[in-house]
C-alpha cells in the first residue's frame, strides 16, 4: 500500500458528491504547515460523465460552478466510444500518481461504485493483468496452464474454433440468441465455475471472461483463485466519504432534478445521441447497455422521440419512466455500497488494524438528508475536519458515532469478500418452474434464489397465483348480479 493519500467520495445520484468535492478542494487549496500537500484535483468516477458533451443527461457540474478546480477523466471520451472498468482504473491511477507528484490531493468522486471499489483494492479485476505484450506476463506465446490445456482438449470442434476466433463484440442476446448460447456454452465447457456466475444473456460479461482466459492463458477461475490467496489491501492510504440521504427525502429531490434537466435541454441532447447512434455501424441496432447510451433518459424517451406524432401523454410517460429509473438506480447504488464496498472495506480494515491499530480505509457516512445550514454542519464541516485529521495523521473518530444514520447504515452483515467465495455464492441456477422454453432457460443469481421463489412471477408459474386469480374472478362474477339488482330502479 502506498503511503500517499487518496480521498474518495461516493454515494447515490443527486446527493451532493460533486458539491462536497469542490468544497474540499477549495479548503485544501489553502494549504497547511502540518502536511506537505497544497491543493487538489478532482478525478471523475462517473461512468457517464467521461463522455464529451451530454452535460445535462449526465448531470455534470457546469464549468462556471467548478470554482477553478481541475476536473480529470471528464469529457475525455467520445459518445460513440466504450470505456471499460479496467481502462478507467488505469487512467485513474495515472491521474492519481500525477497529482501526488504535484504534492496535491487526488479526490475521486462519482457514483460508479464498482469502479471505485476496484480502484481502491487492486488485484480484484482480472483483466487488469493484461500487458501490452498480449498476456498477463507479456509473453504472447506463453503455454496454457494444465487446466486450460485439459479443457481445450475436450472441446468439440465447433467450440474450439469459436475460442480461436472470439467475436470482436458480444452478440446481442435478443437479436441472436443462438450466438449468445454458443458463447456461454464455450465458457461453460472451459470454466464452469465462472460460467455459472453469468446469465447466458450477459454476453459482454461472458465474452470478457473468455478474453481473460485467452489473454492470461489460464482459466478465469485460476486467476481469481490466485487473487483469493491474500486479503484485499488498498493501493493508497484512503479516506472514503459516503454521502447518504434518506430515501423519502431523496426521491422527490431526484424527481425535481429531472424536471430541471428537461428545462435545461435534455431532449436536445437525446436527439444528438440518437443522431450518433443512427450513423455508421450503430445504425441497425442501439444497445442500451453500452457506453453513454446507458444514461437514464435515453431509452425512456425512445418511443416519444420516434413517434411521427408525439403526444403529451407519451411525453409524460417518458418523464415518469425516467424518474422511476433514476430512483431505482439510486437504490442499486446504496445496495452496492452496503453489500459490496463496505464488506471489502471492513475486511481490509480488520487485517490492517490487527497489525497497526488503525484502519487502512477509514470510511464515514455523511448525512446529506437535509440541505441549507444542515449541509454545512452535517457534511461540509465534518468532512473538512476529518480530512485534516487524516492528512495530519491525527486519530480519527469512530465512523458510527457521527450520527444515528451512520450507525445504522454502516452496520452491515458479514459477507464473503474474497473473489472465489463471492463467485461461489452467486452461482446462477436454472429455475425449471419459470422456464417455458428450454432453449432460453430462466437463470437466477444464487444469492437471490429465495427472493425469486417468493416472487409473483415464480408463484404465477407454480400455479398458485393462477388459482387465486381464477378464484377472485369467480367471486366477482358471483357478486356482479347482486350489484346490478341493487342498482336497478324500483318498479
Amino acid at each position: 500500500m502506498s503511503s500517499k493519500p487518496l480521498i474518495v467520495i461516493c454515494g447515490t445520484t443527486g446527493v451532493g458528491k460533486s458539491k462536497l468535492s469542490i468544497e474540499l478542494a477549495l479548503a485544501l487549496a489553502r494549504g497547511s504547515d502540518k502536511h506537505p500537500y497544497h491543493g487538489s484535483r478532482i478525478i471523475n468516477a462517473d461512468s457517464m460523465q467521461v463522455y464529451v458533451g451530454m452535460d445535462v443527461i449526465t448531470n455534470k457540474v457546469p464549468i462556471e460552478e467548478r470554482c477553478g478546480v481541475e476536473h480529470l477523466l471528464m469529457d475525455y471520451k467520445q459518445p460513440g466510444e466504450q470505456l471499460t472498468g479496467p481502462e478507467w482504473i488505469q487512467d485513474a491511477i495515472r491521474a492519481i500518481d500525477e497529482t501526488h507528484e504535484r504534492n496535491q490531493i487526488p479526490i475521486v468522486v462519482g457514483g460508479t461504485s464498482y469502479w471505485i471499489q476496484h480502484l481502491i483494492f487492486p488485484e480484484r479485476m482480472a483483466s487488469l493483468g493484461k500487458s501490452e505484450g498480449g498476456t498477463a506476463d507479456g509473453n504472447a506465446a506463453s503455454a496454457p496452464s494444465e487446466q486450460l490445456s485439459n479443457a481445450l482438449a475436450l472441446l468439440p470442434e465447433e467450440l474450439f474454433g469459436l475460442f480461436n476466433h472470439l467475436p470482436e463484440q458480444a452478440p446481442n442476446a435478443d437479436e441472436d440468441p443462438a450466438a449468445a448460447h454458443k458463447l456461454h456454452d464455450l465458457l461453460m465447457a472451459l470454466d464452469p465455475l465462472v460460467a455459472k456466475r453469468w446469465h447466458w444473456r450477459d454476453t459482454r460479461k461472458v465474452l470478457s471472461s473468455l478474453r481473460i482466459i485467452e489473454e492470461h492463458r489460464r482459466l478465469a477461475s485460476e486467476v481469481i483463485k490466485e487473487q483469493s490467496q491474500s486479503p484485499p489491501m488498498p493501493r493508497y492510504r484512503t479516506l472514503c466519504f459516503w454521502l447518504y440521504a434518506k430515501p423519502e427525502v431523496l426521491k422527490p429531490r431526484l424527481d425535481e432534478r429531472i424536471d430541471q434537466m428537461i428545462e435545461q435541454g435534455l431532449l436536445n441532447e437525446i436527439r444528438t445521441l440518437r443522431a450518433i447512434a443512427s450513423s455508421g455501424s450503430q445504425a441497425p441496432h442501439m444497445d442500451y447497455t453500452l457506453g453513454i447510451y446507458q444514461a437514464i433518459g435515453y431509452k425512456e424517451f425512445h418511443d416519444y422521440l420516434s413517434s411521427p406524432t408525439p403526444s403529451e401523454s407519451a411525453f409524460q410517460e417518458a418523464v415518469e419512466q425516467m424518474k422511476l429509473g433514476t430512483r431505482r438506480y439510486a437504490k442499486r447504488q446504496v445496495a452496492w455500497i452496503r453489500n459490496k464496498l463496505l464488506p471489502a472495506v471492513n475486511a481490509a480494515n480488520a487485517v490492517f488494524q490487527s497489525e497497526s491499530g488503525a484502519p487502512s480505509v477509514p470510511t464515514y457516512l455523511l448525512d446529506a438528508t437535509e440541505l441549507g445550514d444542515a449541509w454545512k454542519s452535517n457534511v461540509h464541516d465534518v468532512a473538512e475536519r476529518i480530512t485534516n485529521d487524516f492528512l495530519e495523521n491525527r486519530p480519527l473518530p469512530d465512523p458510527r458515532t457521527l450520527s444515528t444514520t451512520a450507525s445504522e447504515m454502516l452496520t452491515v452483515r458479514e459477507r464473503p469478500t474474497d473473489p472465489i467465495a463471492v463467485l461461489e455464492a452467486n452461482q446462477r441456477r436454472v429455475c425449471g418452474v419459470c422456464t417455458t422454453d428450454p432453449s432460453q432457460p430462466v437463470l437466477v443469481d444464487g444469492g437471490l434464489w429465495e427472493r425469486h421463489i417468493r416472487s409473483r412471477n415464480h408463484r404465477w408459474h407454480t400455479g398458485k397465483d393462477r388459482r387465486e386469480h381464477r378464484a377472485r374472478g369467480a367471486s366477482i362474477e358471483r357478486r356482479a348480479p347482486q350489484v346490478q339488482r341493487a342498482d336497478s330502479p324500483i318498479s
